[in-house]
């Protein structure tokens, strides 16, 4: 008997209009949230100067650091949960949410008294100077206070969409943005709040929309939801969810171990001016990144629905377009920053010392785009099959294998230009890389 809301077209609408029903919502609130991190930095650079976007850059390590602990429990739970509901487990779906708002809370007070306690070496280690130091320390302060509401936000919205709501975790994700979007510069510009303002700006929009997660997963009409019974922690559900998070865990922490090993490389080699022209590069980058991810979103239900209900074929069909559709994407991402740098940069900042070095770090940086997004599809892939060990693999294998020992070589040779040259060097190694585990998986399957 199927219970009222159960998303069953899963396992029977044709792929394509499954794929375009869960990926579009999913895009728009990814790119809706990519916007988001630009136009911050592009207020902050924009009202507060270049050297607040080399601030905002130092501070990147920590934030990967804490969407490491949040894709930890709300990435395993959402794939967790789409794999309970194609085996019509819905008891432990229940139970996975409610572990989720527990397991969050718990993480995410840890995570704000350890970082709040040592915030400012931390922030000096990861490569910020004296001048950089004050925005850095005036924002990540800000946000690593409001860090548990953004834990369980991320999480929340997670599962908004895996239980079989992708439009209404998209409406969430764009109201955030449009309120961050109002309050970012009232808080800059009109209260002369400067860089904090911005900080503010992010953690009130995001408690704003966790009042209406909360009341949807209590609302009784929901075929999932938070009761008193079901925030009690259950082993096996941490076990389960963490064992499928552990993936995005660590490509997250990964990622804020190597931004601290390109920051301190780009000040070696270019000063504080390159950690900014790097920052820019980056939210440039996320854009497209954000997209593909939006499409890995929409694949992520219908991938792990099908694998739990073993309808395998649908599972390869819908792997198979969603690659497609992320290459289409990345590649856009490599024309831009091909033919259209320096407008893309000159959104962030007028100052003619930081575009000059972030124009042809741009131009290198992008150069293997339009392979790379096979390998971010692949790697999401097997974690919403609920295979976490090539998951990590894969994501582990472009930061740790090809792009650190890029990083720790090329700047020798050809200085701040070696850090740009490691990026599309990594990115063809880990997509050929890539491709071979994906022949490998289609000839088993």
């Amino acid at each position: 008997m199927e219970r009222k809301g159960m998303p069953t077209s899963l396992g029977t609408e044709r792929v394509w209009k499954l794929l375009m029903q869960y990926a579009v919502p999913s895009v728009i609130a990814m790119t809706a949230s990519s916007l988001y991190n630009i136009t911050d930095s592009i207020f902050i650079g924009q009202g507060v100067g270049a050297l607040a976007i080399s601030g905002l850059a130092i501070s990147f390590p920590l934030m990967n650091l804490s969407a490491a602990i949040g894709t930890l429990v709300g990435a395993g739970a959402a794939n967790l949960i789409s794999l309970r509901l194609g085996q019509k487990d819905y008891n432990s779906a229940n139970k996975i949410l409610g572990n989720v708002v527990t397991l969050t809370t718990i993480l995410g007070l840890a995570y704000t008294v350890v970082v709040l306690s040592f915030l400012k070496p931390i922030l000096s280690f990861f490569g910020a100077s004296n001048e950089t130091l004050p925005y850095a320390l005036e924002y990540m302060t800000i946000i690593t206070i409001g860090n548990v509401v953004t834990h369980m936000y991320f999480g929340l919205n997670a599962l908004v969409r895996s239980s079989g709501h992708p439009a209404k975790s998209m409406y969430a994700t764009i109201f955030t943005v449009i309120i961050n979007v109002i309050l970012t510069p009232f808080f800059i510009y009109v209260l002369g709040m400067g860089i904090r303002g911005a900080a503010i700006a992010t953690v009130l929009s995001q408690i704003i929309l966790l009042v209406w997660q909360f009341r949807f997963f209590t609302d009784k009409n929901n075929f999932i939801r938070i009761t008193k019974e079901n925030l009690r922690v259950d082993k096996k559900i941490v076990k389960d969810t963490m064992a499928i998070g552990l993936a995005p865990f660590l490509m997250n922490a990964v990622s804020s171990v190597i931004v601290i090993l390109i920051n301190h490389t780009l000040v070696r080699y270019g000063g504080d001016l390159a950690v900014g022209a790097y920052g820019i590069m980056n939210r440039v980058a996320m854009l497209f990144g954000m997209v593909v991810m939006g499409l890995t979103m929409g694949m992520q239900p219908i991938a792990g629905y099908n694998y739990g209900a073993g309808l395998y074929k649908r599972v390869n069909i819908v792997l198979k377009q969603t690659i497609l559709l992320g290459t289409a994407v990345m590649t856009a991402g490599f024309l831009l920053g091909e033919f259209f740098p320096a407008t893309a940069s000159s959104l962030f900042s007028n100052d003619k010392e930081l575009l000059d070095i972030t124009v042809p770090g741009m131009r290198i940086g992008f150069a293997a785009f339009p392979i790379i997004g096979m390998q971010m599809v692949s790697s999401n892939f097997f974690q919403s099959i609920g295979k976490p060990g090539k998951a990590i693999y894969m994501s582990l294998s472009r930061q740790v294998i090809f792009l650190i020992p890029a990083i720790l070589i090329l700047p020798q040779y050809f200085g701040i230009y070696g850090v740009w040259i490691s990026f599309p060097v990594a990115d063809t190694l880990a997509a050929v890389n890539s491709a071979i585990l994906l022949t490998l998986h289609f000839k088993k399957g």
